[in-house]
């Protein structure tokens, strides 16, 4: 056979076999399983796919979950840990990465971006609790081996037509005029508006903010202004990332009511079975 023939084969059996090795080591590592879902349920992929969960759909590092405004989604995570999204959330699996004899590999970042969710702590959380984190708008929680619920309540949204007739009522309060140059839509500070002047924009029921509930355990909230521990039975709150964290001596009007058959899934019954007589999806992607 031809020396020089023999060489390229052999490269181009190196390069195919570093190929393949390259992209198993780029595939995302399956952090767990839907196991209870009340509704529509969408994971944006890492590459931008985004694909429509089901019952026993697994899920990946690097996924971002978006629930409906009616959906409930329970994910059993690799390392038996829980996380139950509310309606309205975005939630992402920043990096999480698991493996029952490897503790020194332990990783499980995740990122609320809006809605709420109860964590139920696992292996990981147990026996690594420092390389747990969520990451909100205002603060990063970490755990002590736990089960808390977090919810962020977002700035609320006005409508341009809310805001408009505003802007006219504080114009024609100060002594402008309809005509004056469109301003920005936003609330004049307060030194400008008269006692019983314009109107306020509407607002949220209670304040933008981090709020959290512990329900076991203890968690650790901290941000650039501080940081606080919460224990079992006790609420907390941070309206910024500058903001530090306070105990709340009431709850600020949490509720988290996931269907019934959820709960029988965290006490340990089949998630399977506890699906059934739900409509059935499929799973699709959309590029």
């Amino acid at each position: 056979m031809n020396p020089s023939k023999n060489s390229i084969a052999i490269k181009a059996w190196l390069l195919l076999v570093l190929w393949c090795a390259g992209s198993l080591a780029l595939a995302a590592q399956v952090a767990g399983t839907v196991t209870q879902l009340s509704g529509p349920l969408l994971a944006r992929k890492a590459d931008g796919a985004v694909k429509i969960l089901s019952l026993k759909s697994e899920v990946e590092s690097g996924d971002t979950l978006v629930t409906e405004k009616n959906t409930y989604a329970l994910v059993k995570f690799i390392d038996n840990s829980e996380v139950t999204l509310k309606p309205g959330t975005t939630f992402k699996i920043d990096n999480f990465s698991f493996d029952a004899g490897k503790p020194g590999g332990d990783a499980a970042s995740f990122s609320l971006v809006k809605g709420g969710l109860r964590s139920l702590t696992g292996l990981l959380g147990k026996r690594s609790k420092e390389r747990f984190e969520l990451k909100t708008p205002s603060a990063t929680i970490g755990i002590r081996g736990t089960t808390f619920i977090a919810e962020w309540e977002p700035e609320p949204e006005v409508s341009v037509a809310a805001r408009e007739a505003w802007r006219m009522a504080s114009t024609a309060a100060l002594g402008g005029t309809d005509a004056a140059p469109l301003m920005p839509l936003r609330p004049l500070p307060p030194p400008l508006l008269l006692a019983q002047g314009p109107p306020q924009p509407p607002s949220a029921a209670r304040p933008p903010g981090l709020y959290v509930q512990v329900l076991d355990g203890l968690i650790h909230l901290s941000n650039s202004g501080g940081s606080q521990q919460f224990a079992a039975g006790q609420f907390g709150y941070t309206a910024s990332f500058k903001q530090p964290p306070v105990v709340l001596p009431l709850n600020p009007g949490m509720q988290f009511t996931p269907p019934p058959a959820f709960s029988a899934s965290s006490s340990g019954a089949n998630g399977g079975s506890a699906g059934a007589g739900k409509p059935k999806t499929v799973d699709c992607e959309v590029r």
